[in-house]
Parts: C-alpha cells; structure tokens; sequence
C-alpha cells in the first residue's frame, strides 16, 4: 500500500501572498519499495491509492496583532502616535517595550515622514508602489464566520467553496481552507497558525486508509512593506500625480526605465546572508516581494540583472505578461558555470506593449569577443592564459525599441522615435580591474555601431561592479580614462593599451547625477546628503554587511533625452537600523534605480 514517509515545509514561517508548497516523501507498495516525491493525485492513482490534501487554519476567539517589527511574534503593545499620524496601524504594533526601544529611531522617522507629507500636500499622499503593498490592519478578528473569512477563498486548482468548521474546542476553531498540495495565505490567515494534512487515500472507496501525516506551520505574518520611494523632478517637486490612475503615464512623451539587479536565488545562501532571516531569503518569499516592487514602480522599461533562466521562463516573463510587459532574456554563457543550467542567470529587458514595440536585439557575449581579441593579439604561448582571466561568461543585452507614444514639440511627427536599450552585467571580481573596463568598452563600441547606423537615443543600465571614479565608471561619463588612471596599473595581458583607444562618442551622463545639478526643491537637500559630492553618483546602491557602495548606473545620452525624474535614494534610516540588504522588506542586496526621460524635440537634417 502507498504509504507517507514524511511530510515537512521549506519554511514554517508563512507569509501572506507566497504559496507554501510542502515536501512530500511517499513510498510505493511495489516490490522495491521505492521512494517518491512526486504528487500522486486521484487522476494517477498509484496500485489503487492516491494522496488527498487539506490545510485548515485554527483560530483563535481572541483578537491577535502582530509586531511591526518581528512579524512572527504577537504584539504586547501599540503607539497611538501612529494611529494619529494616520500611519497604517500594521506599523503600529511592537512585541515588548525593548522591542519599541530599539526601533524608535526608524519608528521616529515614520511619524516624521507622516507630518511633512501632510505639510505639503494638505492631505494625504499615494506613493510610489505603496498601495501594491497594503497588508492591512495587522489585527485578526478570529470570530468571523466561515463565510466571511473565506469569501475570495481560490487556492491550488481547486474551485471556491465554503469553509467547514471541522473542531471547536478551548476557544479556537478550525476551518477547512484548502484542498490542494499548494496553499497561498491570505490576509484571513494573519496571525493564525495553519495546519496541512497528508492523508492515503482508497481510489475505489475514496475512504482515507491510516493515519493522516500533519504538519504546523508558524503564525502566519503579512508580507512586510517597505518604506515607500518617492518620484522627484527635476524641479525638485515630489509628482505623486503625475501617474494617471491605471498606473501608466500619460502620453506626454514621457517614459521611465527602472534597472534592478535582484539577486539571483543561486546566490542568495545563508552563508553570504546569515543576517537575513531564512524565510525571508527564499525564493518563494522573494520572488512575489521583488514582483510586487517591480511592478509598483510601474516603468515603461525594465532592465532586470541576476535573473535566473528558469525563473524568467517560469516566473517572471508570465508575471510580468499580466501587467502588459513584453520579454526578452540573454543568459550567460555557460564556458565558466558548473551545475544545473536552469541556475544560470543573465540579463531581462521587459518593455510596456502599449508604449513600445520590439524592434531589434543584439546580444553581447563578452567571451565570444574574448576569443577574437586573444585570437588577434595575443601570442599563442600566452592565449591559454589570456582566455583563463577574460572568460568570465558576462554578456549584455541590447533592444532597439519604437516609442507608440507621440513626442510633444516635434517638427517632423512622421518620423519613428526609435529608443535603444542596453541592460548589463559587468564581471564582480574586484580584482580583475582590467577585465571590468575591457567589457564596458566593448559594449559601448558595440552601441557606437548602432548610434552611427540611426539617429537614435541610447540608454545604457545595470550592474557595473565598479564604483564612481573607476575606470569603466569614468569611461561611461566621460568619454575616456586618463593614462594614469590607478586602474589601468592592472593590465598583464595588454589589453588596455595603448590608454588613448579608451574612447567612445556617445554623449552619456547619469542619470542620477541631475539631483546634483537641480535647484533647491522639496526634499532635494536630503536627496543630495544621499550623494557623494565628489562623484554625483548614489552613495550606495549595493548594501550587505561586508560592503556598501555604488554598482548600478543608468546612463543616457544627454544630446536626444533629458531627465524629468528620478525615484529616491535610500539611506541608512530608511532601511532598518543596524541591518542591511537583502532583509524582510527589500529582497535584493541592490536597490532599483528609476528615471523618467523626454526625449528632445529633433530638427530637420
């Protein structure tokens, strides 16, 4: 007879939105008794006998909070500061007076920010992906009826229904919520512990057969919400209208492009993230917190770094699709990676359909232009050697967009206002100084080729791994590197020289620069604190425990595109004190960068 072995949870910390999606260890009444983690549904029963599924969600007749601050623990406490300031009452809550104590300084910030929105604007203010992330009040009246608490009940595959109660004992009630191997918690189950049962089942009698495996899980916490980023223009004025009410912007000739690296899951360990709590490092966590964020920042294009293969194809390209996003992807060649392919991550560009249509891609493999280099200049005795330090599987993707939208003040409204996308991911080992200024040369000879082939706007976005005032950030802003530049002191193979050949003639600037070059404005002196003074770059877009700095870049070509605004910065009080990325409220150890751009109005030629 089939028979469960074990039954267990990747995390017993489940969290509103992110599907929980038990580990289940049967073994088959074969002759080798074989073991099995496969689903045996009552389509594929197996010798007569198949696995029924049920999780029930025990409430209790008391009414539970949940700490703002250490969501799997219940709340003792609440500042009424909060509940006045009009902040949502979630981030009200605290376990214990020390807990409250510790976290005043980030707490204080909130009421803060709550006063000054409400000095400038007069009332309240939506902003920048916050309503995508409403978890509600935090407080749990356990006393709703199976009706009310199961209303948009819709998990697995399984069909609505009505919760049945199926034991009321000692003041707490179980209510039957799911009947699929995969449950999604809702914000019903906030607070409540749930229960999956496993249970053998007879396919002719379809009476259960043994005992039920059962497991707990942890109470169930929302998804936590970070603090959310604001737009400010160029003016310095925060825009919290300018997006119109489906989330897009208007035709104005206007369109924003958001770069983000998001961690790839291959390299979230909790070796390198042991600050980070486990359930929050998980990809099933994770992935719905990054797409929330993405989504939320609602961009006409979106650059995406350390995005695995298979979670574009299984995750993100679907996703994405429903909010009206078209895809595309170029993985990282595989010469240098050992393991599953699926865990190969690269480079995903996705673009509004109803702003932009595709009109061309190119992919950039570093390794391939490697071979050609070494093939070129390198003495043979020395190729092996020059392959070992330039392979390093990096890659870029190039698009080649046409903007659906009309461009306001320009004279010749026939011609296509074509938009070309550069999304990368430049080597990480600091140490190989030479290599990260060879590829960013290459890529921006590559995007000179297609600048003189069309009268076309260049955007060039990702993850450089390399700090203002390194060579290839120098490069990418001005054109060259000066011979002495430290950097070009790394050079055994030669590649750099002669120093002079470091050029290009694309006009770039960053785009994050322009908060240096704006006037005084609302919030822009603090956004300017949120600057190094001597690079007008971000002090850090990259933040763990062991390093904290600028990586990421959206740079744009200052002679056809002009910056509207861009999404703020973050600082070390907006991110929670003595922690770093990636954590409960932001799920990469980047931060996402977002500029909104015009393009110039074009004369005759």
């Amino acid at each position: 007879m089939l028979s469960v072995l074990r039954v267990h949870l990747p995390s017993d910390i489940p969290i509103v939105g992110c599907e929980l999606t038990p580990y289940v260890l049967s073994r088959r009444p074969n002759k080798d008794k074989s073991v099995i983690s496969e689903d045996v549904p009552e389509s594929a029963p197996v010798d007569g006998y198949f696995l029924r599924y049920k999780w029930y969600r025990i409430q209790s007749d008391k009414k539970v909070a949940i700490c703002s601050i250490h969501p799997s623990e219940q709340a003792t406490l609440q500042c009424l500061g909060c509940v006045k300031a009009k902040i949502p009452v979630a981030k009200s809550y605290h376990c214990s007076p020390k807990c409250f104590s510790d976290a005043w300084q980030h707490h204080r910030a909130l009421h803060e920010r709550a006063a000054s929105v409400v000095n400038e604007n007069g009332n309240d203010e939506e902003e920048i992906f916050g309503r995508f992330n409403s978890t509600g009040s935090g407080v749990i009246n356990a006393s709703l009826t199976p009706s009310q608490s199961s209303g948009s009940l819709a998990n697995g595959t399984t069909p609505l229904y009505p919760a049945a109660v199926t034991q009321r004992s000692d003041g707490e009630t179980w209510f039957e919520v799911g009947r699929a191997k995969t449950y999604t918690p809702t914000a019903d189950d906030i607070g409540h512990v749930l229960k999956f049962e496993c249970v053998v089942v007879d396919a002719e009698t379809k009476l259960p057969v043994g005992p039920a495996s059962t497991i707990l899980t942890s109470r169930v916490i929302p998804a936590p919400c970070p603090t959310p980023r604001r737009m400010f223009s160029v003016s310095g004025v925060h825009i919290p209208g300018h997006l119109d009410l489906d989330g897009r912007l208007s035709p104005s000739g206007t369109f924003t492009v958001l770069s983000y690296n998001i961690l790839s899951d291959a390299y979230a360990t909790n070796e390198l993230y042991s600050y980070c709590p486990s359930w929050a490092l998980s990809w099933t966590y994770r992935r719905h917190n990054l797409l929330r964020e993405i989504v939320g920042y609602r961009a006409d294009i979106v650059c995406l770094q350390e995005v695995q293969s298979n979670h574009f194809e299984e995750f993100f390209a679907p996703e994405l699709d429903k909010h009206g996003y078209q895809a595309l992807f170029k993985r990282k060649t595989a010469e240098v990676f050992s393991g599953s392919i699926n865990n190969i991550d690269g480079c995903a560009t996705f673009f509004r359909r109803d702003r932009f249509s595709h009109v061309k891609k190119y992919e950039v493999e570093f390794n391939k232009a490697a071979q050609s280099l070494t093939d070129a200049v390198v003495p043979i005795a020395q190729k092996k050697t020059a392959l070992n330090r330039l392979v390093k599987d990096n890659v870029a993707l190039i698009v080649v967009l046409e903007a659906k939208f009309s461009n306001q003040g320009v004279d010749n409204p026939g011609k296509r206002q074509l938009v070309c996308v550069a999304n990368t991911h430049v080597n990480v080992q600091q140490e190989l100084r030479d290599v990260k200024l060879w590829q960013v040369h290459t890529l921006l000879k590559g995007l000179e080729k297609i600048a003189a082939s069309a009268d076309i706007p260049m955007l060039v976005c990702g993850d450089f791994n390399s700090m203002p005032g390194s060579a290839p950030h120098t490069l990418l802003a001005l054109g060259k590197v000066d011979p002495m530049h430290p950097d070009l002191a790394v050079d055994p193979l030669g590649i750099l020289r002669p120093p002079t050949k470091l050029t290009h003639q694309l006009p770039l600037v960053s785009a994050y620069s322009s908060f240096a070059r704006m006037g005084v404005g609302l919030g822009l002196e603090q956004q300017r604190r949120r600057m190094d003074p001597n690079t007008n770059e971000p002090l850090f877009t990259n933040c763990t425990r062991d390093f904290i700095g600028t990586h990421d870049y959206i740079f744009y070509s200052a002679d056809s595109l002009t910056v509207e605004s861009l999404l703020e910065l973050l600082d070390e009080e907006s991110l929670r004190k003595d922690t770093a990325l990636p954590s409960p409220e932001w799920s990469s150890d980047h931060i996402a960068l977002l500029a909104e751009f015009r393009c110039k109005p074009r004369t005759r030629r």
